[in-house]
C-alpha cells in the first residue's frame, strides 16, 4: 500500500504517544496514548499521518471506519485533512473495503465541508452522540463514501 510521499504508512503501537499529542491538540476529549496503542495492534486497523496531523482507520470485511482524524490547529485549512482522507479512502478500497463509513460532530463545520467536498454522503444523525465539556451533548452526522471503482482495475 502507497500513500503520498509526506505520509507515513506505517504508524503502529510504538507511535501511540505521538498520535495521542496530536489528539489532544484537536480534541476537547482526546483519546490517551493507551486507546490508540490498543486500536493499532488490532486486525484491520491502519493510520497514516505526519507532524501536522493523521487519520485512524479500520476495516473489516468489505467495510471501512474513520475512526477519527486529527490535524493540529495551525495546519488546518491547508489541505491535510483532504490528504490525509483522500490516501485513507485508497488505501480502504486497497484493502478491500466497498464503503467508508464515518460520523462527525454536527457542530464541526469544517469537518463536515472536507467531508463533502471528499465525496462523502450524508447518511444519518445519531442525536445527542457526542459530549460536550460544558455538559451538553452533540449530534453525530453520519456519512458514507462509496468506494467501487475508486481504484483503477488491473
Amino acid at each position: 500500500m502507497n500513500a503520498p510521499a509526506d505520509l507515513i504508512l506505517s504508524l503502529g503501537p510504538a507511535d501511540a504517544p505521538r498520535l495521542a499529542a496530536l489528539h489532544a491538540g484537536a480534541f476537547d476529549a482526546p483519546w490517551d496514548a493507551a486507546a490508540f496503542a490498543t486500536l493499532l495492534d488490532q486486525p484491520g486497523v491502519f493510520a497514516i499521518g505526519n507532524d501536522d496531523g493523521f487519520i485512524l482507520c479500520r476495516i473489516v470485511v468489505d467495510e471501512a471506519e474513520i475512526l477519527t482524524l486529527a490535524v493540529r490547529p495551525a495546519a488546518r485549512r491547508g489541505g491535510v485533512g483532504r490528504r490525509l482522507t483522500e490516501a485513507a479512502a485508497d488505501l480502504a478500497a486497497r484493502g478491500g473495503a466497498e464503503t467508508l463509513f464515518l460520523e462527525v460532530a454536527e457542530d464541526n463545520p469544517a469537518a463536515i465541508a472536507l467531508y463533502l467536498g471528499a465525496g462523502f454522503e450524508a447518511t444519518g444523525r445519531r442525536r445527542g452522540y457526542y459530549a460536550r465539556p460544558d455538559g451538553g451533548r452533540c449530534d453525530a452526522r453520519l456519512f458514507s463514501l462509496k468506494l467501487i471503482g475508486r481504484l483503477p482495475t488491473a
